[in-house]
């Protein structure tokens, strides 16, 4: 459904004054409360019109580009004055402080205020710092890595800056809070609030990702909430030339987005073998009911141990595990269950957990 059109000026000799206060709005509905200075001008707006309403307060200044519409929302930016110093960022309550310092925590929860009924329609302002950081970082700026999966729909995840990305040899505005990366080749955009699209969001979210661990989360949670399919996310990633922690992130995308060849590639004994521990007499890819997918590995001992694949935590995959695990139990064996990324992230803890049970069964 197209958006409605931008109301049309009134004959001449009327008040202007309610048609620029809806204009402001249309475009408010549209930004999560925010409007481009360039946007009312081409609305029709006057420079003296504009400066007028920014004087009396009906619209505040807090960009360069950005006018903020305090009648649809952003009732924390209210104390931000006319004009812009450069250094006060309108990056939600728990985003910046007031001295520009960078943000410790922009959660996608709170980016903003609530939403505020204004007129026939609800602004939702949680995506506002998005806008902003779209319009004030750089010519063709769009949302990239986490941010721009969080602007798709992703949740679970806290961002600590706004992650901009702008083709190369744009001119670019940084900001604290906000960081843009020049880029030979962007890829195609979401339309609406600008954005990469959900599968180069993902590579480029996990290769920017401070640690393994985080990594894996940005690859593991697009996927599970659907924001990505996981085979747009496998051809994506063949395409990658280079990349920060290749050979781990190539692992961890084909556990999540191909779990069955992931898995019946997982050299479970060899694991074991560099450990000193015993090989397994038994190791076999099973795949149970509704689709799970796990590495049956038994040893001589008695111990059982259960490779999951990605996809055991969906739906209702738990309740077959549990009930599995039950029955081996009551066979009076003990099981073991680690999650393949598990074995990416922090293999000696959950071998130390074998090596363990090996003994007790042992001595048993």
């Amino acid at each position: 459904m197209p958006p409605p059109p931008v109301p049309s000026p009134p004959p001449e000799g009327l008040p202007r004054g309610p048609w620029r206060a809806a204009v402001a709005h249309h475009f408010a509905v549209r930004h999560c409360g925010l409007a481009r200075r360039a946007d009312l001008l081409g609305a029709g707006f006057t420079k003296a019109e504009l400066e007028a309403d920014l004087d009396a307060g009906r619209l505040i200044t807090v960009g360069p580009n950005t006018i903020a519409v305090p009648t649809a929302a952003v009732p924390h930016w209210l104390g931000y004055g006319k004009k812009y110093d450069g250094h006060h960022l309108p990056l939600g309550v728990t985003g910046m402080a007031k001295d520009g310092r960078r943000a410790r925590q922009l959660k996608a929860t709170a980016l903003m205020a609530p939403p505020r009924k204004a007129g026939p329609a609800t602004v939702d302002t949680a995506f506002a710092p998005f806008w902003w950081a779209v319009w004030e970082s750089g010519t063709r700026a769009a949302l990239d890595g986490a941010s721009a999966l969080i602007a798709e729909g992703m949740s679970g995840f806290v961002l600590d800056h706004i992650e901009i990305s702008v083709p190369l040899g744009a001119r670019i505005h940084p900001h604290p809070g906000v960081r843009i990366t020049q880029r030979r080749v962007l890829g195609p955009l979401r339309p609406g609030l600008p954005r990469v699209e959900p599968a180069t969001a993902t590579v480029r979210a996990a290769q920017l990702a401070v640690s393994d661990r985080q990594a894996a989360l940005l690859i593991c949670l697009p996927v599970q909430q659907r924001i990505v399919r996981a085979e747009d996310l496998l051809a994506r990633w063949t395409t990658v030339r280079r990349s920060p922690r290749r050979s781990f992130l190539d692992a961890v995308i084909k556990d999540v987005c191909d779990g069955a060849h992931s898995l019946g590639e997982l050299d479970f004994a060899r694991f074991c073998r560099e450990r000193g521990l015993p090989e397994p007499v038994r190791q076999q890819l099973r795949r149970g009911p509704k689709g799970r997918i796990y590495l049956d590995v038994a040893f001589e001992c008695g111990l059982v141990v259960e490779i999951d694949g990605v996809q055991h935590s969906l739906g209702l995959a738990p309740v077959d595990d549990a009930l599995r695990a039950n029955a081996v139990t009551l066979q009076n064996r003990r099981v073991l269950r680690i999650p393949v990324l598990g074995l990416r992230l922090d293999p000696g803890a959950f071998l130390d957990q074998v090596a363990h049970g090996i003994r007790l069964m042992t001595r048993g």
